[in-house]
């Protein structure tokens, strides 16, 4: 799980939309392959290629590459955007409080859905944006709680980042791609993964 965009309200320069972006495949293995294989292709080409892929800072050509990797992958996309201008004033104020509150919706629609087989144990690995151990901790027994409560759910939430986690770099391409189909009205990186997007909602309509 990754998301894109920020959830500032006040500075002029926060994005108009935030997004988060839920990847789901049955082979953590055959995205490390992919990641791995992108990684070998891109240290030929440029030598400073970095150990850890970023959409953002990432060359146009390894962002296409990488994005119709995936689209031939077997992999399920969820996401959920928010038009921050419809975000209730009570929930400006409390950014974290907010970014829960979506995520677990998220995790509503893909439980509704049957996306992932309820009856097991389900591992979550969520991008780790936060430096604040405190604030990492409360989204993941947050998410644990309120998951199984709700759904009956095992779920084990885990934080982590993107050089230790190599798949959520993957989804953060795609969480990039669908940013920019909102934010910026550019749909040419999202249409490349389209067609494995099986849900994708707005909030606060």
């Amino acid at each position: 799980m990754d998301e894109s965009g920020d959830l500032g309200f006040s500075n002029s320069k926060s994005s108009k939309y935030f997004i988060v972006t839920i990847l789901f495949s049955k082979s953590i293995r055959s995205l490390e392959k992919l990641l791995s294989s992108i990684h070998r292709n891109r240290r030929k080409k440029f030598k400073k290629s970095g150990k850890v892929l970023h959409a953002y800072h990432t060359e146009p050509e390894t962002r296409i590459r990488l994005l119709k990797k995936l689209s031939s992958n077997n992999i399920k996309i969820m996401t959920i955007y928010l038009n921050k201008s419809k975000v209730h004033t009570h929930l400006q104020e409390e950014q974290h409080v907010l970014y829960n509150f979506v995520t677990n919706i998220l995790l509503d629609r893909i439980y509704t859905r049957k996306l992932i087989p309820i009856e097991g144990k389900i591992t979550l690995i969520a991008s780790r944006k936060d430096t604040n151990k405190f604030l990492n901790g409360n989204f993941k027994s947050y998410l644990e709680h309120q998951t199984s409560k709700n759904h009956k759910l095992k779920l084990t939430v885990l934080v982590q980042t993107a050089q230790r986690e190599k798949c959520l770099q993957a989804v953060d391409f795609v969480s990039w791609a669908i940013f920019r189909k909102y934010e910026f009205k550019d749909k040419y990186y999202y249409e490349m993964i389209k067609g494995k997007i099986v849900e994708e909602n707005l909030l606060f309509k």
